[in-house]
């Protein structure tokens, strides 16, 4: 798996990604055709143009190691700064939350998300250095919120009334969002259960 920034260009293949079956889509907001992909792009790029956002496409790394598929994405969101800590004049964000995460429906199940979640920790403790990452979820998405508990992610509650809902039928309204964290200690456990995680599902 390889993780990439995302640029315009990738719409039409994140089009392809989420159109495989979109009932697996049910707490997550995956853009539906070429025209919402496109503003969903948009959003995000200038999201991290402000600095908000870093986002990223998950592709498929093919047996002899090239590049294959684009199968879906995941960014770093709600970056802070409480710290304010700068090295050689640029800020290094004190924590983090590794969220927007969506998958086509082939690669759910598999070790890419896996993967992109010890990548993207990795940066995030071993090149910022933050304290805190943060992943959280929808309060009903059991299947989430075993994955999460999975990796290591420690339960620290839910907010109530806290963001979005992308539940179809509740458009417009807000949902409870289940927190989960790893803490700068806790790293070097988590790292290892996620190595030994890839490892064991590449044989």
């Amino acid at each position: 798996m390889a993780l990439e920034p995302l640029t315009i260009e990738h719409a039409p293949a994140l089009v392809e990604a989420a159109s495989q079956d979109r009932s697996t889509f049910g707490f997550t907001a995956v853009p539906d055709g070429i025209e919402e992909m496109l503003n969903y792009v948009r959003n995000l790029l200038g999201s991290h143009k402000a600095g908000q956002d870093v986002p990223f496409v998950q592709r498929r790394v093919n047996s002899e190691g090239s590049l294959g598929e684009v199968v879906g994405c995941s960014r770093f969101m709600n970056i802070a700064f409480p710290l304010s800590r700068s090295v050689n004049g640029e800020l290094f964000p004190d924590g983090v939350e590794i969220g927007g995460t969506w998958l086509a429906r082939s690669a759910q199940r598999t070790s890419i998300n896996t993967e992109a979640k010890l990548m993207l920790m990795t940066y995030a403790f071993e090149t910022w250095r933050v304290q805190r990452v943060a992943i959280c979820t929808d309060e009903r998405n059991e299947q989430s919120r075993r994955a999460i508990e999975r990796i290591g992610g420690i339960f620290e509650g839910v907010l109530r009334s806290d963001r979005p809902s992308w539940v179809a039928s509740e458009k417009g309204n807000l949902r409870n969002t289940a927190v989960y964290s790893v803490v700068s200690a806790e790293w070097p456990e988590v790292k290892s259960r996620l190595t030994s995680i890839v490892r064991e599902s590449s044989f």
